[in-house]
């Protein structure tokens, strides 16, 4: 029986079924130095199989979600959770080399598209003022505890059964996001008001600055984001194989674990915070510490595990403090009879960066070498400089709306 939209109860569950579609999503990123090792990738050829999931979301997402503003959001999760079940079965049934993993990564990024942004619409459009922003942050939340969750997950599956198990563990717990919305999402249709206008016509999203500006500092924030999901355990496990680390340090998928969970108290904290102090400072302080962060981590590789741990910490850290905040900015800036293709556009533009950034930084490592400080810190740094980039466009938005 579908639960009442905008109760507790319905966030709630909602939210859980996000988290199990999610959990799947960096089973890859954690056990890339294997599959590298395994199928004898190069850089480049690693960061197309992370890249790819975001790639195949882009041209995805707008569609589907500008779909939502004129049929039932229910029936685009249930393809998308679909679709996200079958990915992760499908490469641990079948994928063999780059070119299997790469078709089932891509359909994971369409199974995302389909359900990431339907499902927070689906929480957010019976809300309004704070309650619509702390639910977009509790949303924020889950997400990213199943993010964190993901790589101790499959840390943990493989060295039990083996990689595969880890990407069949995903498939079943999406199949349970999938089953929890057969329960409780309504199918019913948007309201008339939501129906106007060509399907994919963005140019009213595109006129709305205020909007524009929060969209352009997510699309740094995933690009930021990715990479360091991408490439940090295997950052590590590099690191780590120079100096050795004291026998109490967790490996490198549990520690990202605990990066991905202490994001997460960050990211709620940075959304009270933009509610209290103003969405535009805490957005400042997370891009601008997370080009620093991203200025020096790779150069820390090699040295002490604490200090390389602690750079990975805080960068991380820095990443999650606007991760909240940038998404219910483009929420609660949208026009409510566009919030689906604005959000579109929004989610569009975050995973173009979430493709562009492992890719690039692959590309970066390989021609750097492949190994080493050097190696590493220009992977890293080049990270540093679009996410300046990013904050001067958030700015020329912001100054403009």
């Amino acid at each position: 029986m579908a639960l009442a939209p905008g109760t507790p109860r319905f966030i709630a569950a909602m939210v859980t079924a996000q988290v199990l579609t999610q959990i799947g999503a960096f089973t890859l990123p954690a056990l890339l130095p294997g599959y590298i090792d395994a199928w004898s990738l190069s850089g480049t050829e690693a960061g197309w199989l992370i890249g790819i999931f975001f790639a195949a979301y882009v041209p995805a997402v707008p569609v589907l979600l500008a779909l939502t503003d004129r049929v039932p959001a229910r029936r685009i999760y249930l393809v998308g959770t679909g679709a996200t079940a079958l990915a992760h079965l499908g490469f641990g049934l079948l994928a063999d080399g780059f070119w299997s993993a790469l078709a089932f990564r891509a359909l994971a990024g369409i199974g995302w598209a389909g359900a990431y942004m339907p499902g927070l619409k689906a929480i957010a459009d019976p809300l309004s003022g704070a309650a619509q922003s702390r639910a977009v942050g509790w949303h924020a939340a889950g997400v990213g505890v199943a993010g964190a969750m993901s790589f101790a997950l499959a840390g943990a599956a493989a060295a039990l059964a083996g990689p595969a198990a880890a990407f069949l563990l995903g498939g079943v717990l999406a199949a349970g996001a999938f089953a929890i919305a057969l329960l409780i999402l309504p199918d019913t249709p948007p309201p008339p008001r939501a129906g106007g206008g060509r399907l994919l016509d963005f140019r009213p999203v595109l006129a709305n600055r205020r909007a524009m500006a929060w969209i352009a500092g997510y699309c740094v924030h995933t690009l930021e984001m990715a990479v360091l999901r991408a490439w940090a355990v295997a950052f590590l496990a590099a690191s780590f194989a120079i100096h050795a680390p004291p026998a109490w340090l967790p490996g490198p998928t549990m520690l990202f674990t605990l990066a991905g969970l202490l994001g997460i108290a960050v990211s709620l904290w940075g959304n009270e915070a933009s509610v209290r102090l103003g969405r535009g400072r805490v957005v400042a302080v997370a891009m601008l510490g997370g080009a620093g962060f991203a200025a020096v981590t790779g150069f820390a590789m090699g040295s002490s595990p604490l200090v390389v741990v602690g750079f990975v910490l805080a960068w991380n850290a820095a990443i999650y403090l606007d991760s909240s905040a940038l998404t219910a900015g483009t929420v609660q800036a949208a026009d409510p009879a566009i919030r689906g293709a604005t959000m579109g556009l929004h989610s569009m533009a975050g995973y173009a960066g979430g493709f562009a950034g492992p890719l690039l930084t692959g590309v970066v490592l390989d021609a750097a070498g492949g190994t080493g400080a050097l190696a590493w810190g220009l992977a890293f740094g080049q990270v540093a400089l679009v996410v300046l980039a990013g904050f001067a466009a958030v700015r020329w938005f912001g100054r403009a709306a």
